[in-house]
């Protein structure tokens, strides 16, 4: 016998022991498949890679010879080409055409969607325009078949969903990343079928009011908010129909830091209580009746009374894709119950896996699908464990010995629940919470047991008037989960800001984590070995040293003392966020309260040192001309330029010019001076169809140069047009001096 032989023979044996755990891989194999379209960027890639996975399918079922190994390979492999073969199916069936560039427009549209920013003192609304876009030069802007706008609370008519609004708007194409490592709203559009996106504004003019009373989400939302006011009124909203809007930023931010974000998102937690509830109440009101308790398994009918209120719930809560899947795990576990199987398996979680990707593919690659599915996953092998089974087995013991097993698994499953959702939390958002574990002992009860049955019984209670006093104990007891956040969100270290990490790193990390939690034998503890160098792997990856968004407008750039600087004063709070959590900190102050760098009302120019070695960055930040001569001189001493505008063909700096000819081509940019390593959002060459999306044609543009004031005589201002209507940057002689230039 060779040593091929005694290999076979060894593994075969282990899957002969890990027969049971063999059908859990098979969402896994699919979700490789999905992984993999997203991953590569060519069409070429993913065909080729459909096709060798088939190839490797057939290999393996020919060279069978009864085995579980060839058949576990052949079954895996078809599961990958099916996962490439869905998420390219879904790609290429809700694709649409997106809007041209960037317009202000009065339109006509039906309102597909509302959703009330409470806290924000907006409205986002999703339409569907019926007619072409008009500006104010009487242009027609084709548009796409959705688009979202925010408008503001005051200026939103009474209007329901399938209405008509005329308004104006300001629309653009779905954004893409701003800076590598951020949320890439084109590709989550690019599903849900948005052509652009922009701010809506008055006047607003109701040509069709559509349905005259709001939906029972909305409705049900607004009476809420109306008993409970402030962030308390959103918690409750947000419990009930899945609506966050109401929930003021500080405290969401409260949530989150805290690792509580998870109760905000309607999941298996609210499905759960509700169905628990559902069929307690059912089984005890019909146990009060004889000839029923005698004649009919009441439990079955409880059963049916849970799977009715886990999808009246999905449905009420926007059957949103947690919602969906927690709902489809909830009817496999009553279905069990009523076939006398045991309940919670992981078998019942692959099966929700699959029905997800089987429809909505591309959930895999959001936090919300990762996140979810991480967190059932780890409790139900934490639980499923031989050594966990045996602690909490039911046993005669005095009441405070169970109440203590109680209180440390409880404590265990927080741990377990966030050292496998924090390398997730860390890769989408760059944050994680330290006490999440902690403050989920006291909230997870706190909502479960108090907050959600009292919220409940209020609103039963309203159809009769006499809600108020339940209202009045729910309010107390969300204010009490408030401050849970608000404190824990508020210790030292609470969170800790990482920089972008490695996919390579995630992907260790996740096949660490599966290995040990699909495997029930000793061989289980090998998925150690990823999970570590994952961990190292993201712990000496340094932060970029320079990030530029994508339209060359926003910078930021890593100081000496590791503080993290941006180039602009005005910039919004999301774009702050985006640029201090992708460069690892927490929050970013002003360029020009830096040591290192001198900026003027046109200009920065700071010095970076890394190693033995200084870098000289030259940025633009203002729309007004530089004299050429100066500007030239600055790239000459400059190892790197960035600007917002097209840098004449003077500007040649040592090593990297990125301005919007460029910036056009790599999207936003992140860059490693150490290393030299530079990162961006675009690929040369890359398919997916949200990159480079099909547009709808736009009206013909052009404008006079002499209808552009010029503050530079003797060269054209960046970004003006010209006569034959190409954007140009500084031409002809070199200009004197601009007011606003400054000294360099």
């Amino acid at each position: 016998m060779t040593w091929l032989d005694r290999l076979h023979g060894a593994v075969e044996r282990w899957l002969e022991a890990e027969r049971d755990q063999l059908p859990l891989w098979l969402p896994v194999a699919i979700g490789a498949g999905i992984v993999l379209w997203f991953a590569l960027p060519r069409a070429r890639s993913w065909t080729a890679c459909g096709f060798a996975a088939l190839a490797m399918a057939g290999l393996a079922a020919a060279a069978s010879r009864g085995g579980r190994a060839a058949a576990a390979i052949a079954l895996g492999m078809l599961g990958v080409a099916a996962g490439l073969g869905l998420i390219a199916w879904r790609a290429e069936r809700v694709g649409a055409s997106v809007l041209a560039r960037p317009a202000v427009v009065r339109l006509d549209g039906e309102v597909l969607r509302i959703e009330p920013l409470v806290a924000r003192g907006l409205v986002r609304l999703t339409l569907a325009p019926r007619s072409a876009g008009i500006d104010t030069a009487g242009r027609r802007w084709p548009l796409p078949q959705a688009i979202r706008v925010n408008l503001r609370a005051e200026d939103m008519p009474h209007v329901g969903e399938g209405g008509r609004l005329r308004l104006g708007a300001r629309l653009m194409p779905p954004p893409g990343a701003a800076v590598p490592g951020a949320y890439d709203y084109a590709q989550t559009a690019w599903f849900t079928g948005i052509g652009a996106t922009g701010r809506g504004f008055a006047p607003v003019t109701v040509l069709d009011a559509g349905r005259a009373e709001p939906g029972l989400r909305a409705a049900l939302t607004a009476h809420i908010l109306a008993r409970l006011p402030g962030s308390a009124g959103g918690v409750a909203a947000a419990l009930a129909t899945g609506d966050m809007g109401g929930i003021e930023q500080a405290d969401s931010d409260a949530m989150r830091a805290a690792g509580l974000a998870h109760l905000l998102s309607v999941s298996g937690l609210h499905i759960t209580a509700a169905v628990g509830a559902t069929m307690a109440v059912v089984l005890r009101l019909l146990a009060l009746v004889p000839a029923l308790a005698l004649r009919v398994r009441l439990p079955l009918v409880a059963a049916g009374a849970g799977a009715c209120a886990a999808i009246g719930y999905t449905l009420l809560t926007g059957a949103e894709v947690p919602t969906i899947r927690s709902c489809v795990a909830s009817l496999l576990i009553l279905v069990a119950l009523a076939l006398g199987r045991e309940a919670m398996t992981l078998r019942l979680v692959a099966g929700g896996a699959l029905v997800v990707l089987a429809f909505w593919p591309e959930a895999l690659a959001g936090p919300s699908f990762q996140l979810s599915f991480a967190a059932i996953t780890a409790i139900v092998a934490l639980h499923e464990h031989p050594a966990m089974r045996r602690f909490g087995e039911a046993r005669e013991e005095p009441r405070w010995r169970s109440l203590a097993r109680g209180t440390v698994l409880l404590l265990a499953t927080g741990v377990i629940v966030e050292a496998a959702l924090m390398p997730i939390a860390v890769y989408h958002f760059h944050r994680a919470g330290l006490y999440g574990a902690v403050a989920n002992i006291v909230a997870i009860p706190l909502t479960t047991f108090v907050i959600m049955p009292l919220e409940a019984l209020a609103l039963l209670l309203d159809a009769i008037g006499a809600g108020a006093p339940v209202w009045w104990l729910t309010n107390v007891g969300l204010q009490a989960l408030l401050r849970i956040a608000r404190l824990v969100a508020s210790a030292p270290g609470a969170v800790s800001s990482w920089p972008v990490m490695p996919d390579g790193a995630f992907a260790l990390m996740v096949v660490g984590g599966l290995w040990i939690a699909l495997w029930r034998t000793t061989l289980r503890q090998w998925g150690a070995l990823p999970l570590i160098a994952g961990l190292l792997w993201t712990t000496l990856s340094p932060p970029p040293d320079l990030l530029v968004t994508a339209d060359g407008r926003h910078a930021a750039l890593r100081l000496v003392d590791g503080r993290v600087a941006l180039l602009r004063e005005r910039v919004g709070d999301y774009m702050r966020d985006v640029l201090a959590t992708n460069g690892g900190v927490l929050d970013a102050s002003l360029l020009d309260d830096a040591g290192d760098a001198r900026c003027s009302a046109d200009l920065c120019v700071a010095t970076v040192v890394r190693g033995d070695r200084r870098w000289r960055v030259v940025l633009t930040r203002s729309a007004y001309p530089v004299p050429a001569d100066r500007l030239a001189t600055a790239c000459r001493g400059a190892d790197v330029v960035v600007s917002e505008r097209r840098l004449p063909r003077s500007c040649r700096p040592r090593w990297l010019r990125l301005d919007r000819d460029t910036l056009a081509q790599t999207g936003g940019v992140a860059i490693s001076f150490a290393s030299g390593r530079i990162v961006t959002t675009r690929q040369r060459g890359d398919d997916h169809p949200w990159v480079d999306p099909p547009r709808l044609p736009a009206p013909a543009f052009s404008r006079s140069a002499e209808a552009v004031p010029t503050a530079c005589p003797g060269c054209v201002p960046a970004g003006a047009y010209s006569a034959a209507g190409h954007r140009s940057g500084w031409r002809g002689r070199a200009a004197p001096s601009s007011p606003r230039a400054g000294n360099i």
